[in-house]
């Protein structure tokens, strides 16, 4: 295996289980202890991780994998969120707001296939889905670019977005719960989600359930300003149910069987 293949890997497992211990992945990776020691001592000197005695962790609350290692995992739940998502906008013409994220980005290969859409979006990886589809027009905000999500951030980016009356809104998270609403993991980029979220008439959080129940470090909206969760069956049902409670409709969507 390929050392960028291992460094994936590791990082899949660190930011979905939180640890990565050396003797597990060495034997699940089919590579010796030095090597995966090695590794995490690269991803270290990166700042995506911490060494510890055995293994290694997240560097703290704000930890965030980049969506360059984010965007293959858990693909096919995140296929059928988005295909679940789309069933909320019916054809015809609409202003759609599409903010960053690895779900976000399966939702805009199905808003590509649509036609006589106006979609707004705040991200690079979204806009490089659309760009070249004729019949979807296409506006991106600009703003300040973050690494990590792709996603254009701050004044500029929210001066362009309060110009529009969007109809739907389909935003990734990084967290959401009953007990803080959504949350993300940097406090501008949060505050330009908030004012992506505040235009829109009706809101669609799309998030796989590894984000269901998580709080992250800077708080988006509170539930009350969303109408639907889109999530998998690996989602929390106490945490969902306590989601609903609060008036949001919960949906949970199945991936296709082959």
């Amino acid at each position: 295996m390929h050392r960028s293949d291992r460094v994936t890997a590791i990082l899949d497992r660190l930011a979905y289980g939180g640890t990565v211990d050396v003797t597990t992945a060495a034997r699940e990776l089919g590579v010796s202890v030095a090597t995966i020691r090695r590794d995490l001592t690269l991803l270290d000197d990166q700042n995506l991780l911490v060494r510890t005695r055995g293994g290694a962790v997240g560097r703290d609350v704000a930890y965030e994998l980049p969506v360059r290692y984010r965007d293959n995992h858990g693909r096919a739940a995140k296929q059928a969120i988005a295909r679940m998502a789309l069933r909320a906008l019916a054809p015809g013409r609409h202003v759609v707001a599409v903010n960053g994220g690895t779900t976000t980005s399966e939702v805009a290969r199905l808003l590509a296939t649509r036609t006589e859409l106006t979609v707004v979006t705040n991200a690079l990886n979204i806009a490089g889905i659309l760009v070249n589809r004729p019949k979807v027009k296409l506006v991106v905000t600009g703003g300040v670019a973050r690494s990590n999500s792709y996603e254009m951030v701050g004044p500029w980016a929210e001066t362009i977005v309060g110009r529009f009356n969007v109809d739907t809104a389909f935003i990734g998270i990084d967290g959401i719960s009953a007990a803080s609403g959504l949350s993300t993991h940097d406090e501008v980029e949060a505050h330009t989600n908030a004012v992506i979220i505040g235009r829109a008439r009706r809101v669609v959080v799309v998030a796989d359930g590894s984000k269901i129940g998580r709080t992250h470090l800077a708080h988006v909206v509170g539930l009350d300003a969303i109408d639907q969760l889109v999530t998998d069956a690996s989602a929390d049902p106490a945490e969902l149910q306590a989601i609903a409670a609060q008036g949001v409709a919960v949906r949970i969507a199945e991936p296709v069987r082959r």
